[in-house]
């Protein structure tokens, strides 16, 4: 009795199927931005263990309170020309970047998804990566206060939507009950999935981090890069995890060596953010990664 209330025609009214999609698309980019701007909250507090509810957003170089008609997404920025009204202390372009990039991406997975069930459920995930690519970026740190929520968040995501919806909406679903899970409920095929992802994106970090320390005697793994990949293997699955880790590898191997090449020398101690590839291999294999899966599949066909 309740699922029927979940789905988005009772939810957003606005989302008349009359309407033409761009309205949908513009929506969700203008609602986007107004996430970003929150998460932009979040990034700055939650590694320094503050509210992300109070106070209300100062200057940090004047304290003065900072206005509503100053709190715009994007547009604030560019009206006060990246400066604070009050004491022109500069405002970190950080701000605006993180704002147009969740308004983005909200629209690429909502083109993505449809207007379906499954939507709000990826935005939220989306909304935590990008947390987290950002805060990992800065202060080298993925807070447990969104990873363990993550994980849970993950598991509901993947009892709920196969339940509401009884379609394998999740992108090791078919495979699953294809195969080994073959005749069972979807919605139980969807959580051993989700377990089978967290044990392979999580575990294998762990594995290769407690590797190296063994050879090498040096730390190369942080538990929070465990963690976030707990998170990412519950929600995405077996197969997009295994996506995300060697996207993240490539991604970061070929930084670190333009690094290392900037810099002239070889540091194979470099301290890269891991959690920063992670975020942005997790976003691609949402967004793209069944269809590499398939195309690198079909290779071998």
């Amino acid at each position: 009795m309740i699922l029927p209330l979940l789905t988005w025609s009772w939810a957003l009214p606005l989302f008349d199927t009359q309407l033409p999609p761009s309205f949908a698309l513009i929506f969700i980019g203008v609602l986007g931005a107004i996430i970003g701007s929150f998460l932009n909250v979040v990034i700055h507090r939650v590694p320094v263990g503050e509210s992300i509810v109070f106070p209300n957003s100062r200057c940090p170089g004047c304290s003065a309170a900072i206005g509503w008609y100053d709190n715009i997404p994007i547009l604030s920025y560019l009206v006060l020309r990246g400066q604070c009204r009050s004491c022109k202390t500069g405002i970190a372009i950080r701000y605006p970047a993180v704002e147009l990039l969740t308004a983005v991406l909200y629209v690429a997975v909502t083109w993505r998804d449809g207007l379906t069930l499954a939507l709000p459920f990826d935005l939220i995930f989306v909304s935590a990566l990008v947390a987290l690519i950002f805060i990992d970026a800065e202060h080298m740190l993925l807070p447990n206060a969104i990873t363990y929520p993550g994980v849970v968040f993950a598991l509901v995501a993947r009892l709920v939507i196969p339940l509401a919806t009884g379609a394998p909406h999740f992108d090791d679903l078919e495979p699953l009950t294809r195969g080994m899970l073959h005749g069972m409920p979807l919605w139980t095929a969807s959580l051993i999935g989700a377990v089978l992802g967290a044990l392979i994106g999580g575990g294998s970090l762990w594995l290769m981090g407690w590797t190296w320390e063994k050879l090498r005697g040096i730390e190369a793994m942080g538990l929070g890069d465990v963690k976030m990949m707990f998170m990412v293997g519950a929600y995405v699955g077996w197969r997009l995890t295994i996506l995300t880790i060697f996207l993240s590898v490539l991604s970061g191997s070929l930084i670190g060596i333009a690094l290392m090449a900037r810099q002239g020398r070889r540091n194979m101690q470099m301290l890269l953010p891991f959690g920063v590839f992670l975020g942005i291999g997790a976003i691609a294999g949402l967004l793209v990664g069944s269809q590499i899966v398939e195309w690198y599949a079909g290779q071998f066909r």
